[in-house]
C-alpha cells in the first residue's frame, strides 16, 4: 500500500508538470481550467483513461505529451484564424451603417427641401384662394338673386292676367308651387303685394267692427257684403300652407276631447300652430293699438298696473264674440275648417299679453310687490278668460301651470335640504385661508377675513330675526330633521325657548375661524414690531440725566422706527378691515405691545430717574396718541406699561414709603385683618395703579436706582 501510495503521487506530479502548458492553453481556448475543481476532475479522469492503474503504461506519456501539443497547436491556429477574421466582419457592418445613415440624412435634408417648397407654394397660393372663395360666395349670391327674380318675373307674368278673385286664387296657387322649388322663395308667394287685392282686405276691416262696441246694424247691400266676406275668407283659408292647415287640424283634434288634459302635457303658446289668415288679418289694427298704448313712455303703460291692458284685451274679447259667432263661425263650418273662431281670436290676443308680460318680467322678478300683484291680476285673467269666454281647458295660462308646479315630484320638499349652503361657504373660506396663510398681512387675506366677518354679522342678526324666531319654532314643533339633524336634546330645548338660534352652530364654527384669522394677523403684524423694539429696550435708561423741563424732551431715538411702524400698521389695518374688525385689531395689537413692552424694555431694565422720566415721556407723548386716533382713552389699553410709569415716576419719598409698605404687607400677610391698616392695593389705588399686583409693584421699585445711599 506504501508503494502504491508513492507511485499515485509521484504520477500526480509529472502529471502536473507535463500539463502546466496544456493547462494554459485550455484557459486561452476557454475549454477548461486546471484552477477549478471541475478541471481537476476532468484531467484524473483522464490519465485514468490513458494510463490507467499499470506502472509499464508511463511510457506511453511522451506519446501523450506530444498529443496534447499537436492538439494545441490546432487550437492555438484556430484561435488566430478566429481572432483575424472578426474585424473585417465588424468594420464591413461599420461601413454598412454609416451608409445608411447618409443615405438617411439625404433623405430627411430632401425631404426639408420639399416640405419648405410645398409651404411656400401654399403661401403663395393662399391669395388666390382667397379670391377664389369670394369669387365662389358672390357667384352662389348671384345664382340666388336670379333665382329670385325669375319668381318675381313670373309672379308679374301672372298678375295681369287676374281679373277675379277666383283667378287670383289660382294665380296665388301657381305661384305657391313656384315658389315651394326653394325654401327661401316662400315668402314671395305668401307675402306679396300684388298677391291679394286691396279691396279684399279693406273689406275684411269693414266687416270687423266688433271691438268698436257698436252693434251690427244690416245695410242695404248687406247681401253682397256678406257673400264677399266669405269668399274672402274662403280664399284665405286656402291660401294657407298645408303645413298650418294640419297644425291648426291637429290643435281642433284636441280641443273636441272632452277630458281635461294635464298642463304639463298641453302645448305651450310659444309652440302651437300659427293662426289662420283671417283671424291674422282681423288682429293688425287691434296689435297696432295695443302698442300703442302699453308699450313706450304712454301713462298707460304703468308697470303697477297690469290690470290695464289685461282690461283692455278682455273686453274685445267680448266685444268680438258676436261677430266671431254669427260672421266667422259658420263660414268657417261651411269652408270644412275644424277650427273655432272665438278660439282663434283670443289666442292672437293672448300672444299679445304674453308678449307685453315677457318684456316686463326683466323689471319685476326684482319687485316682489309688484311681481305679487302681476301674478294675482293675471291669475283672475285667466278665470273671466275661462268662465265667460269658454277657453278650452288643453289651452295653458295661468291656473293650469300653477298646478302643475305645485303637483309636481318634489314640489314642497327642500330643494336643498342635503345642502348646507353657508357652512360650504365657510369651508371653502377656509382652504382660500389656507393658501393664503403665508401673507396675513396681504389684502386678499383680510379680504378673506372681512367675509366671515360679515358673514357672521349677518347670520347673528337673523339669529334675532322674528322671521326666524318664528322658523326655528316651527322646526321645533314640526321635528324637522333638516334642521335639527345632529342636534342633543338640550341644544332642542334651548332651541324651543327661544335661548338659542338655529345659527349657533355655525356661528362658532365662523368665530372661531375669524379668531384663528385675526390672531395670526396680529401675530404676523407683532413679529415686525417686535424686532423694531429690541434697540428701544437696549436703551441707556440707567445712564440718562434727569431731565427737568419736559418742554425740552424729544422722542427716543431708538424709539423711531418702533412708533413708525406701529404707525404704518394701523393705517394699513384701517384701510384693509371693516370697522368691527379694525376695532378688534387694534386692541388686541395694544394689549400685545403693551405686554412687549413691559416685559422686553421695562422689566429687563434698570431707570434712573432720567430713564424713567424718558420712558413715561415716549409712552405718554408718543406712542399712546398713536392710538387716540379710535378711542378717547388710549392709555387705558397700555394698562401694564401706564403703572409701571407711574411707580418709576414716584419722588423718592413717596417711593420709600411704598416699598416700606409693601415689604411690610409681605412680612406680616396675616395680621392685616386684626391691626385694622387699609390693605396694599388702596395706597396704589390711590396712586392710580389698579392692574399690577403688589408684588409686581415691589420688583418695579427695585428696578429704581435713584434711591438714597446709591
Amino acid at each position: 500500500m506504501a508503494a502504491s501510495t508513492g507511485v499515485e503521487q509521484t504520477m500526480t506530479k509529472r502529471t502536473d508538470t507535463l500539463l502546466k502548458p496544456v493547462s494554459t492553453t485550455s484557459q486561452a481556448g476557454e475549454s477548461f481550467s486546471a484552477d477549478s475543481g471541475t478541471g481537476q476532475d476532468y484531467l484524473v479522469d483522464f490519465l485514468e483513461k490513458e494510463l490507467g492503474s499499470d506502472l509499464k503504461s508511463l511510457k506511453n506519456v511522451g506519446e501523450l505529451l506530444e498529443k496534447l501539443r499537436e492538439e494545441n497547436k490546432i487550437l492555438e491556429e484556430q484561435v488566430l484564424t478566429v481572432s483575424s477574421s472578426v474585424p473585417p466582419k465588424v468594420s464591413a457592418a461599420l461601413s454598412a451603417a454609416e451608409e445608411a445613415i447618409c443615405s438617411l440624412e439625404g433623405l430627411l435634408q430632401r425631404e426639408r427641401l420639399i416640405s419648405n417648397m410645398l409651404q411656400q407654394h401654399l403661401q403663395g397660393a393662399q391669395p388666390w384662394m382667397d379670391n377664389l372663395g369670394q369669387t365662389l360666395n358672390q357667384v352662389d349670391t348671384i345664382e340666388r338673386h336670379v333665382k329670385y327674380l325669375r319668381c318675381l318675373q313670373h309672379i308679374e307674368e301672372l298678375s295681369p292676367a287676374v281679373s277675379d278673385d277666383q283667378q287670383c286664387l289660382g294665380g296665388h296657387k301657381g305661384r305657391r308651387q313656384y315658389g315651394c322649388t326653394g325654401r327661401w322663395t316662400k315668402p314671395v308667394w305668401m307675402f306679396s303685394p300684388q298677391g291679394l287685392p286691396p279691396r279684399n282686405t279693406s273689406l275684411l276691416a269693414q266687416d270687423y267692427q266688433g271691438p268698436t262696441g257698436q252693434s251690427l246694424t244690416p245695410t242695404a247691400n248687406a247681401q253682397e257684403i256678406n257673400s264677399q266676406l266669405e269668399l274672402l275668407v274662403t280664399q284665405l283659408l286656402a291660401l294657407q300652407t298645408s303645413d298650418d292647415l294640419i297644425s291648426q287640424r291637429a290643435l281642433a283634434s284636441c280641443q273636441a276631447v272632452p277630458t281635461i288634459q294635464p298642463a304639463s302635457s298641453a302645448t305651450p303658446l310659444s309652440q302651437e300652430p300659427p293662426l289662420c289668415l283671417p283671424i291674422q288679418l282681423m288682429l293688425l289694427p287691434l296689435s297696432r293699438r295695443f302698442r300703442y298704448h302699453f308699450y313706450g313712455n304712454r301713462q298707460t303703460n304703468s308697470l303697477s298696473k297690469p290690470e290695464w291692458y289685461l282690461t283692455q284685451v278682455l273686453m274685445w274679447m267680448g266685444n268680438s264674440s258676436t261677430f266671431m259667432e254669427e260672421k266667422i263661425q259658420p263660414i268657417l263650418d261651411r269652408a270644412g275648417a275644424t277650427i273655432s273662431a272665438m278660439v282663434e281670436l283670443c289666442r292672437g290676443l293672448l300672444s299679445l299679453v304674453q308678449e307685453k308680460v315677457a318684456s316686463d318680467a326683466s323689471r319685476l322678478l326684482y319687485d316682489d310687490v309688484l311681481f305679487c300683484h302681476l301674478v294675482e291680476e293675471v291669475l283672475q285673467f285667466e278665470k273671466e278668460l275661462r268662465s265667460n269666454q269658454s277657453y278650452p281647458a288643453v289651452l295653458p295660462v295661468a291656473v293650469e301651470k300653477m298646478d302643475a308646479m305645485l303637483s309636481a315630484e318634489g314640489a314642497w320638499s327642500s330643494q336643498y335640504k342635503d345642502i348646507k349652503l353657508v357652512d360650504d361657504f365657510r369651508i371653502r373660506l377656509t382652504q382660500v385661508m389656507k393658501e393664503e396663510s403665508r401673507c396675513p398681512l396681504g389684502a386678499r387675506y383680510c379680504a378673506i377675513l372681512n367675509a366671515v366677518n360679515y358673514i357672521s354679522t349677518i347670520l347673528g342678526d337673523w339669529g334675532d330675526n322674528v322671521f326666524f324666531l318664528q322658523l326655528q319654532q316651527a322646526a321645533v314643533s314640526l321635528g324637522e330633521e333638516v334642521v335639527l339633524g345632529g342636534l342633543g336634546v338640550l341644544e332642542v330645548g334651548r332651541l324651543a325657548s327661544l335661548e338659542g338660534s338655529l345659527f349657533e352652530g355655525l356661528l362658532a364654527l365662523l368665530d372661531r375661524l375669524k379668531g384663528d384669522m385675526l390672531g395670526r394677523l396680529l401675530e404676523w403684524t407683532m413679529r415686525e414690531i417686535t424686532e423694531k423694539v429690541k434697540p428701544y429696550g437696549q436703551d441707556r435708561w440707567l445712564s440718562l440725566p434727569p431731565q427737568h423741563d419736559q418742554s425740552t424732551m424729544t422722542l427716543s431715538s431708538s424709539a423711531c422706527s418702533m412708533m413708525l411702524c406701529v404707525r404704518d400698521r394701523l393705517l394699513n389695518l384701517h384701510q384693509v378691515l371693516s370697522l368691527s374688525l379694525f376695532q378688534l385689531a387694534w386692541q388686541g395689537l395694544a394689549e400685545r405691545l403693551d405686554n412687549v413692552l413691559y416685559q422686553d424694555v421695562i422689566l429687563s431694565n434698570h431707570f434712573s430717574e432720567g430713564g424713567a422720566a424718558q420712558l413715561q415721556f415716549d409712552m405718554t407723548r408718543n406712542l399712546f396718541p398713536l392710538f387716540g386716533h379710535y378711542c378717547k382713552r388710549p392709555e387705558n389699553f397700555f394698562k401694564h406699561v401706564k403703572e409701571a410709569c407711574i411707580i418709576l415716576c414716584l419722588n423718592v419719598g413717596s417711593a420709600i414709603l411704598l416699598k416700606n409698605l409693601l415689604k411690610e404687607s409681605e412680612d406680616e400677610a396675616s395680621d392685616w385683618a386684626g391691626a385694622g391698616d387699609p390693605p396694599p392695593e388702596s395706597a396704589l389705588n390711590e396712586l392710580g395703579v389698579y392692574c399690577l399686583a403688589p408684588c409686581d409693584v415691589l420688583i418695579l421699585l427695585n428696578l429704581r436706582a435713584s434711591w438714597p445711599g446709591h
